[in-house]
């Protein structure tokens, strides 16, 4: 008895104390349709959970009492309940509303796991589906350029768009394809991004240094763009069916996609076709070499366990793209063509028939890429924390045809193959800090094939990093940063060219071969990179906010910038690198303020970015004043390398009268200035070197839209919408050697009309979008488009030179779900 007693009250406390542990579950639902991945958290505990794919979530073992969970997700506005919880176990379930302002939206791109965006200190825009679906685009880019103030693009033509961020692009800017980074031979002017622009729901963009959690090539921001993800009810066969036409162009797209759930598994199919023949505008008339045909196809299955979730995905990109060199006869100014190799006279080329200027056929000097992706994306749930592995192979096949006399034979022919890793692990959460440890980073290699031409050398190159990124609140103080240390690791042998005897043209050879060129000696480096990041958000109160953030990205220096030494066919430029040059660093402030009013929105956002060794391209003259001429017909640019400041702001003012519900009115200004702080090329040539090339103008967007708040017959929240752009006069660019020249600033005025159509039961048929894009045809120039600057004369009979911009453009599209 004497120690049955105490036995008896132990075991009997126990069950007690042991009864006092409950759970909280429920269903989280949005549009009568199921959420997934919705983040549900406790306030004050460091108990998390995350909704599966029927959206059901459950947090276990807590005492009883009272709670307040917050749920939030991407796409979603956060949303706050209270739960009294007894011995029983508490249901609760949850509808959360579309994220009409993305306030309280989560973003998931450049932070160490999934955030809301007033968290983050540095500057995240998001752009839907729903509003690149609302714009005349001919690529993903274009659209993120027209949703995104401080996102702009140099372009070559309708097809190619290399995004620039807040001044700065190429390499510094990172494009993401679901979290795995793109490489496809991003270093060229010609280049574009590899992606189906129908296949993505989301973009992120990230503004600012983000080497912090991705490496090398995020200087100047990422860009993340999110492909669907399916999420309805289990057993069931969806997909839509997407038509668009453009009556400047001629471009016809035509998309299919299918999605199936069963059971724990996800599927999704996509096959898209874009094509187009020349573009027109007033002054060019159809602008020769300007066609293309793309074709896409996607395909992807992910499983969710108790474990976590693994997706394997799998893409391929196929793209006929004409090379446009701007040829013309120098009377009529119509377009000619290259009809010969050997003694061209550009001056006497034949004038290129009506018929090929309005055929969809690709003409013979053109490119031809291919790209290929497999990755998979795997988490772990390990209790409170989460790993997650990203492992991707890629391969990027580009051929450029500009020899007429041997159509069939590429004068650059390059395969470039990476593959990416990326592991990061989410800790638990300890004393209120969220932070993740890291390591990723590529191995990649890039070969020439069966070519004539050869800019840059055959070279292998090898990446690793590693990080440590924490944030924590602190009642209204949201704080976040980390470190980051990279190693790159670039070299090539020695790489001899001749010529073929049969041919005439060049082509890769032994050093033993009669006459071979040294035309690229061994190289072997290591870059080394320190970066790091730290900022706060001061949440004034729940629509009022201060940011501020202090951060120091890295970049190697490309394979174009340190190795290149030949003629890139696509860009008809010859460009010569620097063995020599040092990897970037910069130095980023961001300030911003953001107030989410009852009637307004506004955001002021500031930055200045001061670079060490900043590498850019300069057009290279002879002692005479002449253009260097290596290749005839071809210009000569050599990178150059110094520091530079850059600095600026975007500012954003919406409207929503809360009592005109049907009324917006979006508003957003862009201004940038790029310096060159080459102490030496100022003092010798003052302005002409004072600043950078390819910064954008000052940029003005205005947006009158009206939204119907009922159903009007059979159409579902019409809208219509006028919008305006601005661009100021570029007199701020690089003149030295006429790299650039004065850019006249202009306006253009769009419209468009859309709505979903409904059937009497409210069963969606379609979404309708028509959108008029420049309606008064003004004829321009931007300053960031390469074609202004393919001219061959230094006067015309009209007094215009290169080539301009598109002329009016009305896009119809139709999205039909099933």
């Amino acid at each position: 008895m004497k120690y049955l007693i105490p036995s008896f009250l132990f075991i009997f406390f126990a069950n007690q104390l042991l009864a006092q542990n409950s759970s909280i579950k429920g269903q989280v639902k949005s549009n009568n349709a199921l959420a997934e991945n919705i983040t549900v958290k406790i306030i004050g505990q460091s108990k998390s959970a995350r909704t599966n794919q029927t959206g059901n979530y459950q947090i276990e073992n807590l005492p009883i009492g009272n709670y307040t969970l917050i749920f939030s997700g991407i796409g979603y506005q956060t949303k706050k309940a209270t739960v009294v919880l007894t011995n029983e176990p508490a249901m609760l379930n949850v509808d959360l509303l579309d994220s009409e302002s993305n306030l309280n939206d989560v973003v998931i791109t450049g932070v160490n796991r999934a955030t809301q965006l007033r968290k983050s200190p540095v500057p995240i825009a998001v752009l839907s589906k729903k509003s690149m679906d609302q714009n005349v685009n001919t690529n993903l880019i274009e659209a993120i350029v027209k949703g995104v103030p401080g996102v702009t693009a140099v372009t070559t033509g309708p097809n190619v768009s290399k995004p620039f961020i807040r001044g700065l692009g190429y390499n510094r800017v990172l494009t993401l394809y679901d979290g795995l980074r793109q490489e496809g031979q991003q270093w060229g002017d010609e280049h574009g991004i590899e992606v189906d622009e129908y296949s993505i729901t989301r973009a992120e963009v990230v503004k600012g240094p983000a080497s912090l959690t991705y490496g090398s090539d995020a200087l100047a921001g990422v860009i993340n763009m999110i492909p669907y993800s399916p999420n309805f009810e289990e057993g069931k066969l969806k997909g839509d069916f997407t038509t668009n036409y453009q009556t400047n162009n001629g471009m016809i797209g035509a998309s299919i996609g299918l999605a199936y759930i069963k059971k724990n598994w996800k599927y999704v199919i996509r096959a898209t076709a874009k094509t187009a023949h020349n573009y027109y505008n007033k002054i060019d008339g159809l602008v020769y070499g300007t066609a293309f045909r793309e074709y896409n196809l996607s395909a992807s299955a992910r499983v969710d366990q108790k474990w976590g979730f693994s997706k394997t995905a799998i893409t391929y990109y196929n793209n006929l793209m004409e090379i446009p060199d701007g040829s013309r006869d120098s009377l009529s100014r119509k377009f000619t063509k290259q009809v010969s190799d050997y003694a061209d006279d550009i001056k006497n080329r034949p004038i290129v028939p009506d018929d090929d200027l309005k055929s969809y056929s690709i003409n013979p000097l053109h490119q031809h890429i291919q790209h290929y992706r497999l990755y998979n994306t795997t988490q772990f749930k390990l209790g409170n924390s989460d790993l997650n592995v990203l492992i991707g192979g890629q391969q990027s096949v580009r051929r450029e045809y500009n020899h007429p006399t041997a159509p069939q034979q590429a004068g650059l022919y390059v395969v470039l193959n990476t593959l990416n890793y990326d592991l990061k692990y989410n800790l638990p959460d300890f004393a209120g800090i969220e932070s993740t440890f890291g390591i990723n980073g590529m191995l990649q290699g890039n070969r020439s094939k069966d070519a004539t031409d050869f800019p840059i050398p055959d070279y292998d190159l090898f990446d690793v990093g590693a990080f440590y990124f924490a944030k924590k609140s602190m009642g209204k103080v949201d704080v976040s940063g980390g470190l980051r240390i990279d190693r790159r690791n670039i070299q090539w042998n020695d790489f001899y060219v001749g010529t073929n005897p049969q041919t005439g043209f060049g082509k890769q050879v032994e050093a033993n071969y009669p006459s071979a060129n040294f035309q690229f000696p061994a190289f072997k480096k290591n870059y080394y990179g320190l970066s790091g990041s730290l900022g706060l958000t001061y949440n004034i109160s729940e629509k009022l906010l201060i940011k501020a953030n202090i951060a120091r990205g890295y970049r190697a220096p490309n394979i174009t910038e340190i190795g290149s030494n030949g003629l890139d066919p696509g860009a008809h430029i010859v460009y010569l690198g620097n063995r020599s040059f040092k990897p970037e660093f910069n130095l980023q402030e961001d300030l911003g303020i953001i107030a989410y009013l009852k009637d307004a929105d506004l955001s002021f956002e500031w930055f200045n970015n001061e670079i060490q060794n900043y590498i850019y391209q300069s057009r290279l003259t002879a002692a005479n004043g002449n253009p260097v001429v290596i290749v005839p017909g071809n210009l000569t640019y050599q990178y150059q390398q110094s520091k530079a400041r850059l600095y600026g702001a975007e500012i954003s003012v919406n409207l929503h009268p809360s009592k005109l519900k049907w009324l917006t009115v979006n508003n957003s200004l862009a201004y940038v200035v790029g310096l060159n702080k080459n102490g030496e090329l100022l003092a010798k040539h003052g302005r002409d070197a004072r600043y950078l090339p390819f910064i954008p103008t000052l940029q003005i967007r205005s947006e009158i839209k009206v939204t119907a708040r009922k159903p009007i017959g059979i159409l579902d929240k019409p809208y219509f919408k006028v919008d305006g752009v601005f661009y100021a006069d570029q007199n701020r660019f690089y003149a030295l050697d006429n790299t650039e020249t004065f850019t006249t600033g202009y306006g253009l005025l769009n419209a468009g009309i859309g709505s979903t159509l409904k059937s009497k039961a409210g069963k969606t048929l379609c979404d309708v979008f028509v959108q008029v894009d420049n309606i008064f045809n003004k004829s321009y120039q931007s300053n960031l488009n390469r074609l202004k600057y393919f001219e061959y004369y230094n006067a015309s009979p009209n007094g215009k030179s290169g080539i301009y911009n598109m002329g009016r453009n009305m896009s119809f599209k139709i999205i039909v779900p099933f």
